[in-house]
């Protein structure tokens, strides 16, 4: 099988897929490519909305939404990370143990 680098038509990722999960992908979301984030969020759209959101309602309204940041919701989710990572790594920022996440003694 090969393999080629296909982007999201919304946020922008790239990923290597198989000409036969492009194919499927497609055929789900109106001839359009989304990556696993960006579907996911379009199918869970259809799937809860009460008032019967049809799939090209919901891709338009992801479109929009992503279109509202300058980076893709990947690279905010990469970078959120990052920040996380830099806070717990020990340089002295925050204390090593988050009283904001911690057990109540109630």
């Amino acid at each position: 099988m090969e393999v080629e680098s296909v982007m999201c038509e919304c946020c922008g990722l790239t990923e290597d897929c198989t000409q036969h999960y492009i194919s499927k992908v497609k055929a789900n979301f109106a001839g359009k490519w989304l990556c696993g984030l960006c579907s996911e969020v379009v199918s869970d759209e259809v799937s809860r909305d009460r008032k019967l959101m049809t799939v090209e309602e919901a891709l338009n309204a992801h479109f929009s939404f992503c279109g509202k940041f300058k980076a893709n919701p990947a690279e905010l989710v990469a970078d959120g990370m990052r920040q996380m990572l830099r806070r717990r790594s020990g340089d002295g920022l925050l204390p090593a143990k988050s009283k904001m996440f911690g057990r109540s003694k109630f």
